[in-house]
């Protein structure tokens, strides 16, 4: 039996049959990217920015400058976060009906910051150890004031949204018997050989987490 919404402010309404609001179809869309957009209301005016974000559990989370207005006014506050991935263009036979193939999801909720250096420091080794294997402890050690200057801020994953649409055009039917190509140019992201920083020390080589990294 399909999961019912959450609640009525993540209840999909338009093409309702792309949508889900299981665990097991968001968290997978989550992960596939690392790039979130979080949206927030400060003194009456919307504002909406782009940043990294990882999940552990059914907790979302990201970081920022310890300066950002942004954050600072996220503490205690509704907020709304959004992950989109592109798949495909969907190119019909009635230009009304091209489309795109994409994995989305919408997020509502209040975030919270996470207090304590230690706290702080150790949400930070999972967000690089979860990308990276293994680098963090092969990093220079975070020193007080980087994380002192570090935000981070975390939401509970209760509330959302997941909408998908995979596969051809669905073109009228009448539509079909035109002399008209029409199918999917798919989009992938690549991920392409390292570039070594020409500061590097000589005889250096990138480790396996470099080499192997895939998302």
């Amino acid at each position: 039996m399909p999961t019912p919404p959450p609640s009525d402010r993540v209840r999909l309404r338009r093409a309702h049959e792309r949508g889900t609001y299981d665990a097991e179809t968001l968290h997978p869309v989550l992960d596939a990217t690392p790039l979130c957009s979080v949206g927030y209301v400060i003194d009456g005016q919307p504002y909406v920015t782009p940043t990294m974000h990882w999940r552990e559990g059914d907790h979302l989370y990201w970081h920022g400058s310890s300066a950002s207005r942004m954050l600072r006014a996220a503490d205690s506050a509704q907020v709304c976060v959004t992950v989109s991935l592109l798949d495909g263009f969907v190119m019909a036979r009635s230009g009304m009906h091209h489309s795109i193939n994409y994995r989305s999801a919408m997020m509502l909720g209040t975030a919270h910051k996470i207090t304590g250096a230690a706290e702080i420091e150790a949400r930070l080794k999972i967000f690089v150890d979860g990308m990276f294997p293994g680098r963090w402890d092969m990093l220079r050690p975070a020193n007080a004031q980087e994380i002192k200057a570090t935000t981070l801020m975390t939401m509970p994953l209760d509330e959302a949204s997941t909408k998908i649409r995979t596969g051809p055009p669905n073109d009228d039917e009448e539509d079909y018997e035109l002399p008209i190509w029409a199918g999917v140019i798919p989009v992938r992201t690549q991920i392409l050989p390292p570039e070594p920083d020409p500061r590097n020390l000589d005889g250096l080589e990138p480790p396996a987490h470099i080499v192997n990294f895939r998302l």
